[in-house]
């Protein structure tokens, strides 16, 4: 496509980062809602920091707007919004629906409209596409085309970048296919997979996800177990993981806007269609059911020291669903705060690396700024950011009262320098 000019529609841990890419070789329009997001990046600032103040500058044909008409000069669109389940973990279609709805007052005949948003396998031509015709008044596959090529984006990995990470491509016609293909495959280095469909695009990526949710469960009912043979999970991982193909999960919390919610869409298509999916479901409650078990071992480890819970002081270190990023989506750290609550402890939550305003908006949450010694009854390492690794055993129990306890969730500490851990 020698014209070629490209809208991509959400700004955030996806959109951005391929925004910038496709802006060196590219026209290309970042367009997001949120007008003080579009304010922040034209300024250089990109609160994900998935890019760089320098990555932007070099991206010398991007453009940020939060002005939907602008983007009527694209050709191709490529939709990065989330796709979020709501309070019932039901998928919450909502975004996807609204920025269809959008791209249909713009697109013009043989536009070409990409999606990167995790979906179930069928949504994009069931849901998004009879958006598009009733909105542009246009015909599917004859006056737009329509592509799918799913996101791989991991949040603050620098090393896995959106141009060394493998994409599968597709598209709604054998042609549309070789084209969304060709046009990736100018910012991608690793390569591409151009799937046979898009069905078969959305289901691959529907299961990347689903397939390590399931494995982390096996392994968090695995440490569930240990614990109460008294063997230490870690070292049986270590020992286990001397073969050359066993896989090397770890026990923990699930959270994210991946792991924890793609499985849930992929349920949600099968009950529609009369199947019901035993083994996913059934890692998805115990990995949702995780952080009300680590409170429980941590209430045990309590009573054994005669400390009371009631009135408790608690502090949680870190509050991100991952290690040195501050993206705070979905995060099951929120089910520790919460149940703690229950037993009217006073919890506190420290992360160097989140956003008092976006944890008081998204959980209510308001992290504390600064860490004071002797306050805590209770210490859990929640998330293993290098500022709590380079702390150290010693800077990390003077934070407690002389009797405390002291929880590693993330083998952030060896085994004997802790009172517990999964």
């Amino acid at each position: 496509m020698n014209q070629t000019k490209i809208g991509i529609i959400g700004l955030g841990y996806v959109g951005l980062p391929l925004a910038v890419e496709f802006g060196k070789k590219y026209p290309t329009i970042g367009f997001d809602i949120n007008a003080n997001r579009i304010a922040e990046l034209q300024t250089g600032v990109d609160k994900t920091l998935e890019t760089s103040k320098k990555e932007l500058d070099d991206s010398t044909y991007l453009t940020f707007s939060d002005v939907a008409e602008k983007l009527a000069q694209c050709n191709v669109y490529i939709v990065t919004v989330p796709t979020p389940i709501n309070a019932h973990k039901q998928p919450d279609l909502s975004p996807l629906m609204k920025a269809s709805a959008l791209l249909g007052t713009v697109i013009k005949r043989n536009d070409i409209i990409i999606y990167e948003s995790t979906v179930y396998p069928g949504a994009t031509e069931e849901i998004c596409v009879p958006i598009l015709e009733q909105v542009s008044g246009l015909t599917f596959n004859t006056d737009f085309f329509v592509g799918y090529s799913p996101e791989r984006i991991n949040p603050g990995d620098k090393e896995h970048r959106v141009t060394n990470i493998f994409k599968i491509t597709s598209g709604s016609t054998p042609e549309t296919a070789d084209t969304v293909d060709a046009l990736y495959n100018v910012i991608i280095t690793a390569g591409t997979h151009k799937a046979s469909s898009i069905k078969v695009a959305e289901a691959a990526k529907i299961i990347e996800n689903t397939q390590r949710d399931v494995n982390i469960a096996l392994i968090n009912e695995l440490a569930i177990l240990f614990n109460k043979l008294n063997i230490d999970t870690e070292e049986v991982l270590l020992a286990a993981g001397t073969k050359w193909n066993f896989l090397p999960f770890k026990p923990g919390l699930v959270g994210g806007h991946c792991i924890s919610v793609d499985p849930y869409y992929l349920t949600h298509k099968a009950l529609a269609i009369g199947y019901n999916p035993e083994i996913i479901l059934a890692g998805r409650r115990l990995n949702d059911n995780m952080g009300f078990y680590i409170v429980s071992q941590v209430i045990k480890l309590m009573l054994k020291k005669c400390l009371q819970i009631s009135d408790a002081k608690i502090l949680i270190m870190g509050l991100t669903f991952k290690e040195n990023c501050p993206d705070i989506r979905n995060t099951r750290v929120v089910d520790i705060i919460n149940e703690f609550k229950t037993y009217d402890a006073q919890v506190d939550v420290y992360d160097p690396w989140v956003d008092p305003k976006e944890t008081e908006h998204e959980y209510g949450i308001t992290p504390i700024n600064n860490l004071i010694e002797n306050q805590y009854d209770a210490i859990l390492l929640a998330v293993k950011h290098d500022q709590f690794t380079h702390m150290g055993v010693d800077a990390i129990r003077a934070l407690g009262k002389e009797n405390h306890v002291l929880y590693d969730i993330k083998y952030l500490l060896p085994a004997n320098q802790v009172d517990g851990r999964l």
